[in-house]
């Protein structure tokens, strides 16, 4: 489990329609964050990535067959790991869906975390998202008017007048938007509810985990004006889906053992990597001695740093299930955390051997590899970045490590090549053609590697006007 910043996870494209959909409240479904998020401060509020291959596989898991139920292309579906507390979720274009730290601590069944899903690809299939964005540039003619007749007004002299009238445009705008974006929201309940009907899944989850959003609503300490929000308000939520639950065919259909087992896992690994270890550990006390419990403790001595105590934990694990590769992951980040990838690149190597096509365990074993600094190690590196790179050809880290495995083969133009692919897909235009101009002056004319490097100057040059 790693973090990433936005801007140096993989895939430029969606980190920047994440920003969008935050910066103009885009956040699909929202509630104000439980005293968890009390327990974690980032510097200027950042969000932040987790990337993490068990994590993104068991979400996969539930959010193919709803995409499949929306007519959706499931290979073009990506859902991603927010590494904020808030009890948060949102969905943006094409079809990303981004689920936040908090919700996945808050829920308490896969079925709730299903139903959270269900609502946002309802989103995405009803194509929310685009008509947002009309909805908004038609709520803000009455604001620009208003602004007009403001301004004319200030400048005749009417200072106090024109303030009001221009803010009384804003509030008619917000009001407008906010009344559409609850209209979207009721229907993507709705659709939601199809989805998991449609799966023949409950849809207890997501009822669930809309009362308990009423009851977060009702003791609020102010009172909540329903014009004034841009989701239904609590009560009237849960109503409207009342009947439909009562009425599901698959109304009391379980999760499944191994669902439930395989939630809980995530749910420890992640609290053990992004609470504060003691509070981990309060939640885990060493007197709990189930696998979640371990985990958990794994991530939080790791995290302090305890290796012996950590090691302890997550052998424990492999002892138990051998075959599983997070668990060598974990025991190889382990190691390479604590300065000795020595020790890391067996246990990698045994996850990649488990789980050869996850990218980010190829990574994972590569940038331990390099950690040697041996450039017979080098090639080995390179050969599983690349094969990483199959799947998240826009991830910079990987292509920065790519970089470094050229340099200690001693290939500076592969290296310049390298580091400007690197530079370009975390958004760093003017390095990225500095790089690719330099690898095209070594590289044979013509090569492919040539064209790529023509390929990222003429990119680059093209938008660093514009990043201006």
């Amino acid at each position: 489990m790693t973090i990433c910043n936005p801007n140096q996870a993989s895939g430029r494209t969606q980190w920047r329609k994440a920003a969008f959909a935050l910066g103009f409240a885009g956040a699909m479904l929202a509630i104000a964050a439980p005293a968890l998020a009390q327990t974690q401060q980032r510097p200027n509020n950042a969000i932040f990535a987790l990337r993490d291959t068990e994590t993104e596989e068991l979400l996969r898991s539930y959010e193919i067959p709803l995409a499949r139920a929306a007519g959706m292309d499931v290979n073009a579906v990506r859902v991603f790991v927010m590494g904020d507390l808030s009890i948060n979720a949102f969905a943006t274009q094409p079809q990303d869906i981004f689920i936040f730290a908090g919700m996945l601590l808050d829920v308490k069944t896969p079925n709730e975390l299903i139903g959270v899903m269900a609502h946002e690809t309802g989103h995405l299939s009803g194509g929310h998202l685009t008509r947002s964005i009309d909805a908004m540039d038609k709520a803000s003619v009455p604001m620009l008017l208003s602004m007009v007749v403001g301004l004319a007004v200030m400048m005749a002299g009417g200072g106090p007048l024109g303030t009001a009238i221009m803010g009384m445009g804003q509030s008619i705008a917000q009001y407008q938007f906010n009344a559409f974006s609850r209209i979207q929201e009721s229907a993507a309940d709705q659709i939601g509810f199809k989805l998991l009907t449609a799966t023949r899944q409950s849809p207890m989850g997501m009822y669930n985990t809309f009362v308990r959003f009423a009851q977060e609503q009702a003791r609020s300490a102010y009172k909540i004006q329903p014009f004034a929000v841009s989701h239904p308000v609590g009560q009237e939520r849960v109503s409207a889906l009342q009947d439909l639950v009562d009425n599901s065919s698959y109304r009391e259909v379980p999760d499944p053992p191994q669902s439930v087992y395989a939630l809980q896992m995530i749910q420890a690994k992640l609290g053990g990597f992004i609470l504060p270890p003691d509070e981990t550990l309060k939640r885990y006390p060493l007197s709990n001695t189930s696998s979640a419990a371990r985990y958990a403790r794994t991530m939080a001595y790791m995290k302090k740093p305890d290796l012996q105590r950590a090691l302890a934990e997550i052998n424990s694990l492999i002892a138990e299930e051998p075959n599983n590769p997070y668990f060598h992951e974990v025991l190889g980040q382990i190691h390479v955390m604590m300065a000795r990838p020595a020790l890391g690149i067996p246990a990698y190597q045994k996850a990649v051997s488990l789980k050869p096509q996850a990218p980010q365990l190829r990574s994972a074993l590569a940038v331990a590899q390099l950690a040697m600094d041996d450039p017979k190690l080098a090639a080995a590196a390179l050969g599983n970045l690349k094969v990483a790179l199959l799947t998240e050809e826009e991830d910079p880290f990987a292509w920065y490590q790519v970089a470094k495995a050229y340099h200690l083969m001693q290939n500076p133009a592969m290296a310049d090549l390298a580091t400007a692919e690197s530079n370009y897909n975390s958004g760093n235009l003017p390095q990225a053609f500095i790089f690719a101009s330099r690898a095209r002056s070594k590289l044979p004319q013509g090569s492919t590697d040539w064209q790529r490097a023509n390929d990222i100057i003429g990119a680059a040059h093209g938008a660093m006007p514009q990043q201006r």
